[in-house]
């Protein structure tokens, strides 16, 4: 299987910093050689049709932060599927802990957002994670499972379209990284659960986020069920990230 490693921008970026950041990726390998992993970037919604513009050609693809359930209408603030696909977004993040966290996101919320990038031709990429507290209780497969479970009961046989993205929310930003065993523990248990729904869900890429960096994304990525990297702090790094991504 492919390897995917993907930037999360989240609330960060100017054009002029975007410029610089994308300048970095272009000069990359990333964008001028086939690359072994595909590699995609997620800015923040108002810069979504620049980066798309300026990646144009490249082999990096864009990605959105979130999606609504709705298609149109009188919902303030809200990103319609439709709208994100016409500016030429391919992926679209649904579930991040700090949307759960931050917007009291519930699981069945964050599964519906999931079919409804589906259904406007976005792939989503679907997070799980426990909280440190959860974890130190020993209920992360609880945790992980019950999240992923309504995802699994919402898309039916279209689970296998999805990209799963385990996160320990106490790996967030924290400077603290899941062990590469832990997070394949994780990853085991998430694939089973997949493949238990759906046999054709065995292959769904299953991603890893929780402060990746250089130095670590190549013992993450080299577990059996890693199959690449959600990056937040280190995408907005050119090099960081080009240097991820070549560890995928």
């Amino acid at each position: 299987m492919k390897k995917l490693v993907v930037g999360n921008w989240k609330m960060h970026g100017s054009r002029a910093f975007n410029a610089e950041l994308i300048q970095g990726l272009l000069a990359s390998d990333l964008a001028t050689t086939a690359p072994r992993a595909d590699v995609a970037v997620c800015p923040p919604f108002v810069y979504l049709a620049e980066v798309v513009a300026a990646l144009q050609g490249s082999a990096i693809g864009v990605g959105s932060q979130d999606v609504s359930v709705q298609v149109q209408g009188a919902y303030t603030g809200e990103v319609a599927g439709p709208m994100l696909r016409e500016v030429g977004a391919t992926y679209a993040i649904v579930g991040h802990s700090e949307r759960r966290s931050y917007h009291a996101e519930g699981d069945q919320l964050v599964a519906d957002k999931a079919r409804a990038a589906l259904s406007h031709g976005l792939i989503p990429i679907v997070c799980v994670g426990e909280t440190l507290a959860e974890r130190e209780a020993g209920q992360t497969e609880a945790v992980v499972g019950r999240q992923l479970q309504a995802v699994i009961d919402t898309l039916g046989a279209d689970l296998a379209r999805i990209v799963v993205a385990y996160e320990p929310v106490w790996a967030i930003g924290t400077g603290k990284t899941a062990s590469p065993e832990q997070a394949q523990a994780v990853h085991a248990f998430l694939r089973a659960q997949l493949k238990s729904a759906r046999a054709e869900a065995a292959t769904v890429p299953l991603l890893y986020g929780g402060s990746v960096k250089p130095d670590n994304a190549a013992q993450l990525f080299a577990q059996p069920d890693i199959d690449g990297g959600l990056i937040g702090g280190a995408a907005l790094k050119a090099a960081d990230f080009a240097a991820i991504a070549r560890a995928a």
